[in-house]
C-alpha cells in the first residue's frame, strides 16, 4: 500500500512497518486526533481466504473486548474496497524478541517487572473467556520505558469455542507450544500459562528452553523431556524464581498455576530472602505412588480368550411338521412327501457348501488384493511406512512443483490412492517441489507500471514507496527491498519498491541581502550548480547579493544553474593626476631719494637737478603658492621661495576623477594668480 493513501477518509499511510503471517502493518496518521497509528490490513492473498478473514475479524473482535494499559488498543475496525483493516495503537519500540537479541539476558528484578505487566494483561483476557494461544515475546511489544503491551489476538479464541479444533492445523509458536497443544488436545487458559512460563525462561536466560532442526522435533521435546534447569547455566538466580518457570511448565496442566494471578503472587515474593533456597518444585503427578500391574498368568489369558470366542451356531432349516391322518394310503403318501423333503434338503446342503467353498476362494483371492492407502502430504518416509504397512513396496520417485502442496509431501501416487493392487506391488510416488521458485531480477531503472503488472501475475504483493529523484527518470524504480537473483515464492514474499517521482520542483526564494556564504548553503540544500560574481554598488553594502539569475518565486529544480551577484560595495573613484606650468614675473622694487639726501651738501644746482630722480632696486620678489588638490587645501602653504627674475614653475595635481582642483599664487602679499575648477 503506497505512502499517503487515506483510509477512511481518515487514517493517512505514512510508511510500511513491518509483515505478519496474513496481514501487513502500516504507521499511520489520524487526520482527526491528530495522532500516530498502527493499520494492519489483510493481504491481497488472503482476502478470498474464509479461514483467514474469520481470524483476522475474530483478533479485531477479541481486542476490542479487552481494555487494559497493556493490551494494545484497537481504535478501529473497517472495511474499504474489499481491504479489512484494524486500527490500533501505535507503540514506538520493539517486540519482546528483538530486545532480548539486543540487550541479551535480563536481571531476574527486571524479568519480574516485564512479566508482572504481561501476566496482568493476560489476566484479563482469561477472565473475559478469551485464550491467547499464540504467546510470545514476538507478540509482546516494550517501549523505552520498558511499557508492555501485547498485541496480536489473532488466534485467540473464547473458552466456550475451544472445543472446536482444526483439523492438520497447528496454531501458535512451537517454541512457545504447551504439551496438550503439542499432543492435539484443545487450548485452555493454562497453554497460555506455560508459554507465559517459557517467555520468563528466555528472559532470564536469553535462549528458549528447547530447540531442534524442525517444529516436530521440538513439539515432542515440550512433552518428553523435562524443563532444562535454568540454574545450571545460571546459578546466581534463586531456586524460588525457577520454581515458577517449573511449575508454570509442569507437563501436566494440573500441576500448574491455577490462574495469572496466582503465577503474580508468586512472582512478587520469590525474590524475599527467606525464599530464595527453598526446595525446587516437584509436581504433584511425580510425587503419586507408582502402581505395578500385576502380570495376567497364563491359565486366565486362555480363560479370557475362550470367553471373548463367539461359536456361530449352524443355522437350521425350517420344516413343516408331517401329521399321519390314515395309516394306509395315507401313510405311504407322507413316506413320499418325507423323501421329497429330504432330497430338498440335501440339495440345500449341496449348494451351501459349493457356495461357501467358492465363497473361501473369493475371499482368499481378495486377501491377496491390497487398496492404495490415502499417502497424500505425507512425506516421503511416513509414505513409505504407510505402504508397507499393507504389504506394498515403494517404488519410482517423482518430483514436481506444486502451489498446494507443501515441500516434500506426496501429491499423489501411481496406481492412484483407493486403487485395488496385489500385495507386494510397486507404488510410484509423485513428492511435491513446493511452490515453483521464482529469480527476481534487477527492476532499477525500470518503468514500474510495467513491472507491477509482470508481477502481480506471478502472484506476489506489491508495495510501493516513492521519493524524488534527480537521477532516475519519474515513474521508474529507484530501488527494491530483495536483492537480484534471489530465489523466492511469489506467493509469500511481499516486494517493495522505491519509485521516482522526477525531479522536485521549488520555489526559489528571493536572495536579497543574502551574505555570500547563505547563498552557498542554500544552492547546496537544493542542488543547485552556482555561480558567484562581484559587482560595485552604490546601494547595497559590500558583501550582500546584489542580482540572481533565477527570479525570487519562480520555479526550479535540483541540477538547475544559479548567478548570483555580490556587492563589493561603492566603487572608489581613481586618482587622476595632471599639471599645469605658470611663469612668474619678477617686479623689481621701486627706490626714491632727495637731492639732499644723496649729494650730502653738494651745490645747490646739482640738488636742484636730482631732486625729483626715482630709480628701481634688485631686491627679490616673495612668492607663495597654495594648491588645493587631493593632497592639499588652500589654506596651507603649498610652496614658498624668492625670485629676483621671472620664474616658470610647474604645478602637479592629484583630484579624485569627478573632481576638480586649484591654486592661488602671491607675490610680496599680493595675488598675481589664480585659478579653479581644473580638471585634467
Amino acid at each position: 500500500m503506497e505512502a499517503g493513501k487515506k483510509l477512511g477518509g481518515r487514517y493517512k499511510i505514512v510508511r510500511h512497518i513491518g509483515s505478519g503471517g496474513m496481514a501487513n502493518v502500516y504507521l499511520g496518521h489520524d487526520l482527526i486526533l491528530d495522532r500516530p497509528v498502527a493499520i494492519k490490513v489483510l493481504r491481497f492473498d488472503f482476502r478470498n481466504n474464509t479461514d483467514a478473514l474469520r481470524r483476522f475479524q475474530r483478533e479485531a473482535l477479541s481486542a476490542t473486548q479487552l481494555i487494559h494499559p497493556n493490551i494494545v488498543g484497537v481504535y478501529d475496525v473497517d472495511e474499504e474496497d474489499e481491504l479489512q483493516y484494524i486500527v490500533m495503537e501505535f507503540i514506538d519500540g520493539t517486540d519482546l524478541k528483538k530486545y532480548i537479541d539486543i540487550q541479551g539476558r535480563v536481571l531476574p528484578e527486571k524479568a519480574i517487572h516485564i512479566m508482572h505487566q504481561v501476566l496482568s494483561a493476560v489476566a484479563l483476557a482469561h477472565k473475559n473467556r478469551i485464550i491467547h494461544r499464540d504467546i510470545k515475546p514476538q507478540n509482546i511489544l516494550i517501549d523505552n520505558q520498558d511499557r508492555i503491551k501485547i498485541t496480536d489476538f489473532g488466534i485467540a479464541v473464547a473458552l466456550s469455542e475451544t472445543s472446536i479444533t482444526q483439523t492438520n492445523t497447528l496454531l501458535g509458536s512451537v517454541h512457545y507450544l504447551s504439551p496438550e497443544q503439542a499432543r492435539g488436545s484443545m487450548a485452555t487458559s493454562k497453554s497460555d500459562i506455560y508459554a507465559l512460563g517459557v517467555v520468563l525462561y528466555e528472559l532470564l536466560s536469553g535462549s528458549v528452553p528447547f530447540d531442534g532442526e524442525s517444529a516436530v522435533s521440538v513439539a515432542l521435546k515440550h512433552f518428553q523431556e523435562p524443563m532444562p534447569s535454568i540454574r545450571e547455566s545460571h546459578p546466581e538466580i534463586p531456586q524460588s524464581l525457577e520454581n515458577v518457570i517449573l511449575k508454570a511448565t509442569a507437563k501436566e496442566p494440573l500441576d500448574r498455576y491455577a490462574t495469572c494471578e496466582e503465577m503474580m503472587a508468586d512472582l512478587d515474593t520469590c525474590l524475599r530472602e527467606e525464599r530464595r533456597n527453598e526446595a525446587p518444585f516437584m509436581p504433584v503427578s511425580l510425587l503419586q505412588e507408582t502402581k505395578v500391574l500385576t502380570p495376567l498368568s497364563a491359565e486366565v489369558v486362555a480363560k479370557a480368550d475362550i470367553e471373548k470366542t463367539i461359536i456361530s451356531p449352524p443355522q437350521s432349516v425350517k420344516t413343516e411338521a408331517i401329521h399321519e391322518f390314515e395309516p394306509g394310503r395315507e401313510a405311504a403318501g407322507g413316506k413320499k412327501k418325507r423323501k421329497k423333503w429330504l432330497f430338498f434338503l440335501f440339495t440345500v446342503f449341496l449348494l451351501s457348501l459349493i457356495g461357501s467353498f467358492f465363497l473361501f476362494f473369493y475371499n482368499n483371492q481378495e486377501a491377496d488384493a491390497v487398496t492404495v492407502p490415502d499417502v497424500s502430504n505425507m512425506d516421503q518416509a511416513s509414505a513409505r511406512l504407510a505402504l508397507e504397512d499393507v504389504g506394498l513396496v515403494l517404488g519410482n520417485i517423482t518430483e514436481e512443483y506444486n502451489e498446494e502442496i507443501e515441500e516434500d509431501a506426496v501429491i499423489e501416487t501411481s496406481p492412484k490412492i483407493g486403487s485395488s493392487v496385489a500385495a507386494g506391488d510397486e507404488i510410484d510416488l509423485i513428492i511435491s517441489l513446493g511452490e515453483e521458485l521464482f529469480t527476481l531480477l534487477d527492476y532499477e531503472g525500470q518503468e514500474y507500471e510495467r513491472v507491477f503488472e509482470d508481477l502481480r501475475k506471478e502472484g506476489f504483493t506489491i508495495e510501493r514507496t516513492h521519493e524524488f529523484s534527480s537521477e532516475v527518470a519519474e515513474g521508474n524504480i529507484i530501488s527494491q527491498n530483495i536483492e537480484p537473483g534471489t530465489e523466492v515464492k511469489p506467493g509469500e514474499t511481499t516486494l517493495s519498491f522505491l519509485v521516482s517521482d522526477g525531479n522536485e520542483s521549488y520555489t526559489m526564494r528571493d536572495l536579497s541581502g543574502y551574505t555570500r556564504k547563505s547563498v552557498e548553503d542554500y544552492a547546496g540544500q537544493y542542488g543547485l550548480s552556482l555561480t558567484i560574481t562581484e559587482a560595485y554598488s552604490d546601494t547595497i553594502a559590500a558583501g550582500l547579493v546584489v542580482s540572481q539569475s533565477l527570479a525570487g518565486g519562480s520555479a526550479f529544480v535540483s541540477g538547475d544553474a544559479l548567478s548570483v551577484v555580490i556587492s563589493k560595495g561603492p566603487e572608489e573613484p581613481q586618482v587622476v593626476s595632471f599639471s599645469r606650468t605658470i611663469t612668474i614675473p619678477y617686479l623689481p622694487a621701486a627706490v626714491s631719494e632727495s637731492a639732499s639726501e644723496s649729494n650730502n651738501g653738494q651745490g645747490s644746482e646739482n640738488a636742484n637737478s636730482n631732486a625729483n630722480v626715482s630709480s628701481t632696486s634688485n631686491e627679490p620678489n616673495h612668492i607663495v603658492i597654495y594648491v588645493q588638490d587631493e593632497d592639499h587645501t588652500l589654506s596651507d602653504v603649498f610652496r614658498e621661495f624668492d625670485i629676483s627674475a621671472d620664474e616658470v614653475v610647474t604645478l602637479n595635481f592629484r583630484i579624485l576623477e569627478g573632481s576638480s582642483a586649484s591654486y592661488r599664487i602671491e607675490r610680496d602679499g599680493e595675488v598675481i594668480s589664480e585659478a579653479s575648477e581644473l580638471t585634467q
